[in-house]
């Protein structure tokens, strides 16, 4: 499929096209912020495919970059809390966000679009966008049964909602935008919340629920090695047969005097912000949880991250997704850490010495005595 975007349509104040559905809140400004849908100006099979993160890494970088640009954001200002007593304009937010497929939208805008595309870290890129004045929904939403009843449960704490709807199979990507709109939790708790700290918040919530679950289970027999590349990302997990630890290490070769990044956890310790890595953190514990969790099975695990020049600020799905897909392939087996680590030497391109010196885990592995 080739994706082509009518950029005449940007020059449009009127807008008719699907909703993949996308419901956008930026931070700027908080605790009141920008919110709103967006559009695109494709076919309606290409809206389809721009809020499904996990067929987007069979698309070229340049491809999916077109797609994503191909979006209309209409904006309003409005206070985190109103979703609590919604006006007109957030119902109608709210009423699309709680779709599972796109829906057919028309947005009046204040001006033109401004052909300024945002670029975020964890989010993908939007296209123009311009001050919103009237929204239409033109068919009705198709809602999943469980969404009705989470969003209808006004006792029903986020996160608590967040892990019915991932049980149920409603895919992340609409629970993300849930939360986000502000339809999750107990009613006088409810708010808007910037897309960006949903899509954190929705990864955390999910991995430290399934966490509780991969901790009880059994240790792995082996050190195992799984990897997958797209995008200009590759991404290498190593499972170790011990009790639940993890580390993220990140290294962007166009900086090439730096070591990896890296943010740990150990069980017992705090829980803090992993203020080095960010999103992406959670993003990669995820699917690592899942893999767990599914095979009933627990381990130690080290995340290796390599970005390559070419990248683009794409959001933090393609590490989600990659990962995934690593997790899901045929894997290495060594017998001892040493081996693992002398596999994965020939496997990623920055040295294997580098990685070690920035690894707390490594190190705490090779030099600390371990406390059973």
């Amino acid at each position: 499929m080739s994706a082509w975007i009518p950029t005449e349509r940007f020059q449009d104040r009127v807008v008719f096209g699907a909703s993949p559905p996308t419901v956008l809140v930026g931070e700027w400004g908080y605790p009141k912020v920008n919110i709103g849908p967006a559009v695109s100006v494709m076919e309606k099979d290409f809206a389809g495919l721009l809020d499904v993160y996990e067929k987007w890494l069979d698309f070229p970088i340049e491809e999916l970059l077109l797609m994503r640009l191909s979006l209309l954001h209409g904006k309003k200002k409005v206070s985190v809390t109103a979703s609590r007593m919604p006006s007109r304009f957030i119902e109608s937010f709210q009423e699309l966000a709680t779709s599972s497929t796109p829906v057919d939208t028309e947005m009046e805008l204040e001006s033109k679009p401004a052909l300024k595309p945002l670029f975020y870290i964890r989010e993908p890129p939007i296209g123009p966008s311009a001050p919103l004045l009237k929204l239409r929904i033109v068919e009705n939403p198709s809602v999943p049964r469980v969404v009705e009843k989470v969003v209808g449960d006004t006792d029903l704490k986020a996160a608590n909602a967040v892990i019915t709807m991932y049980r149920s199979g409603i895919r992340q990507e609409q629970i993300t935008r849930l939360l986000s709109i502000g339809l999750l939790g107990a009613k006088n708790e409810r708010k808007i919340v910037p897309t960006e700290w949903s899509i954190t918040a929705v990864d955390d919530i999910i991995g430290k629920t399934l966490r509780k679950e991969v901790m009880k289970n059994p240790l792995v027999n082996y050190y195992e090695i799984y990897g997958f590349e797209a995008l200009y990302n590759r991404v290498y997990i190593l499972l170790l047969p011990l009790k639940w630890m993890f580390e993220v290490l990140e290294y962007w070769h166009s900086m090439p005097s730096m070591l990896p990044y890296s943010d740990h956890e150990l069980p017992g310790f705090p829980e803090k912000y992993p203020e080095n890595i960010g999103g992406v953190y959670h993003a990669t514990r995820l699917p690592v949880l899942e893999h767990l969790s599914a095979r009933r099975k627990q381990a130690a695990a080290l995340v290796f991250i390599e970005v390559f020049p070419g990248w683009l600020p794409l959001g933090v799905w393609r590490l989600r997704e990659i990962s995934r897909k690593a997790l899901s392939r045929q894997y290495a087996k060594t017998g001892s850490l040493d081996e693992a680590l002398s596999l994965l030497s020939t496997r990623l391109k920055l040295p294997i010495e580098k990685w070690i010196r920035a690894s707390w885990l490594l190190d705490f592995l090779k030099n600390q005595t371990r406390l059973e």
